[in-house]
């Protein structure tokens, strides 16, 4: 067998690790985050089949620990074991973020529909209505697509903008028999004393509907997600060309010099003999 460059082995061992930590933090958030997602956030996170996202992400762990396991050890089958089964799951992933690039437009559809589907806002559900207060209240809008008209006579106080908000975003005057209102997170919509002033001085709302934000978002949070993915796969395919040169280090046979015994005395002996005849 082969002596391997300790170089070539140090690289291979720190991208294993590497591969490790990033399998280990996907799983955990796959595992202990998924519920707390937006229905929406989840098209991005998860646009692989769930199981298939928990064994891809169980079994690069697992190879990793196999890639570390080979080359410390020189164990030729845990290298070969580690090559194979990450070219298996970078081809997958590859071809997952192809067909997730091709449906993005798809995906963006179906997230309009999911925020549609919260139309009309003035009897929308008490979960829906904490959505859009979460959306209003950061990234400056109101409404989904006809801005404050979308709430009815009663405007959410979210979509107040106040005078730090007016001069970096567009705000209007709302209607004359509108009025603003509180929404308590588990709560029904209620009217708090202490805001009163607040809400009678402050005149004017977000003049922006959420929804061509929220779409925008969406679409870059799409992009964003599927360059993450081919990076992982890029870095999935440098521990496999890793693993292929430690294989073929391994394989390459070693010359080592033949050693010759002779019984012959050694020469100085003989010189020795023949200087004392002398």
């Amino acid at each position: 067998m082969g002596r391997i460059n300790i170089w070539v082995k140090r690289a291979f061992i720190c991208v294993c690790v590497l591969i490790g930590i990033i399998s280990t933090l996907l799983l955990a958030i796959t595992l202990f985050g998924h519920g707390h997602f937006h229905q929406s956030e989840e098209v991005i996170v998860i646009f692989i089949a769930p199981i298939a996202l928990y064994v891809l992400e169980a079994a690069t762990l697992a190879l990793s620990i196999f890639g570390v396991y080979g080359a410390r050890k020189e164990k030729k089958w845990a290298v070969i074991l580690f090559s194979v089964g990450m070219s298996l799951a970078s081809l997958y992933l590859f071809v997952e973020c192809v067909k997730a690039y091709y449906s993005k437009h798809e995906m963006e559809e179906l997230s309009r529909k999911e925020d549609l589907a919260m139309m009309p806002l003035s009897g929308a559900k008490q979960n829906d209505i904490e959505q859009m207060y979460y959306f209003q209240a950061n990234f400056k809008c109101c409404g989904l697509v006809q801005g404050y008209q979308d709430w009815g006579t009663d405007i959410p106080i979210s979509c107040l903008c106040s005078d730090e908000d007016s001069t970096d975003f567009k705000c209007v005057a709302r209607g004359n028999n509108t009025r603003f209102v509180i929404h308590y997170p588990n709560s029904d919509m209620s009217e708090d004393d202490d805001h009163k002033g607040l809400m009678d001085e402050h005149m004017l709302v977000f003049k922006e509907p959420c929804l061509p934000i929220l779409l925008s978002f969406m679409g870059y949070a799409i992009s964003l997600m599927i360059g993450t993915l081919v990076a992982l796969t890029a870095l999935w395919d440098v521990g496999v060309a890793l693993a292929i040169t430690i294989l073929c280090q391994m394989r390459r046979k070693v010359d080592v010099p033949p050693v010759i015994f002779t019984s012959q005395p050694p020469q100085y002996r003989e010189l020795c003999d023949t200087a004392e005849s002398v």
